[in-house]
């Protein structure tokens, strides 16, 4: 191959990633625009109103007390959704791990169930 190919094959290529680039920094803002006018709209009150997990009044002091069974519920998701991040790996590889592993998983799996059974009879789950 010559130089002059290998020149003008990476032009052309520079010259369409350019023409894609310039399209998308032109026609997305068009869009965004267009559809502001060509898109149903609602002057309804009650569509704009922020809600919060079922909260309607958003507008309240910020010193005024929350509830603390919201960040409860969150932080039992985000430690029982990181668990699955250990399962996940290890389910893939299963096979090459041996009876070992799959004895441990029982164990985590277990100690997990045991903090679900916690986490319901110390009653964080009621809402009431």
């Amino acid at each position: 191959m010559s130089t002059e190919y290998k020149a003008s094959k990476m032009s052309d290529s520079l010259l369409l990633a350019s023409y894609m680039i310039a399209a998308l920094v032109i026609l997305l803002p068009l869009l965004f625009h267009l559809t502001k006018y060509l898109g149903a709209s609602s002057d309804n009150v009650r569509k704009n109103e922020p809600v919060e997990g079922g909260i309607r009044l958003t507008h309240k002091d910020a010193f005024d007390g929350f509830n603390v069974k919201f960040f409860l519920i969150g932080i039992i998701f985000l430690i029982f959704d990181v668990e699955i991040l250990f399962m996940f790996p290890w389910a893939l590889n299963l096979r090459e791990l041996g009876l070992f592993a799959l004895m441990e998983m029982f164990v985590f799996i277990g100690l997990l169930f045991g903090g679900l059974i916690y986490v319901y009879k110390s009653g964080i789950l009621k809402w009431t």
